[in-house]
């Protein structure tokens, strides 16, 4: 199972890791299908990069329609992805 946040509101369901990995591997290859059409135009070496932003703000997105307070920014991803973001406040 997902290990939450301590940040998380306890009532947010986890899925069984297995479970989340599977789910998010299905959602990486319809965001892709959905991007290659942009292959056809010579932008296909930034579609895996494009697919990872989408999912996180789609996971941001899932977090935060289920009550925590959890920005949905593109910026933020980025952040997060370079490693260049402080949590500890």
């Amino acid at each position: 199972m997902q290990t939450p946040s301590p940040n998380l509101p306890p009532d947010i369901h986890w899925l069984p890791e297995a479970d989340y990995k599977k789910a998010v591997i299905q959602l990486r290859l319809q965001v892709g299908g959905v991007l290659e059409p942009f292959d056809t135009y010579g932008l296909g070496v930034f579609i895996p990069g494009a697919v990872l932003e989408i999912v996180k703000l789609c996971e941001d997105f899932g977090l935060r329609v289920r009550g925590m307070d959890k920005p949905i920014s593109l910026e933020m991803v980025r952040k997060e992805r370079r490693g260049t973001i402080n949590y500890s406040g």
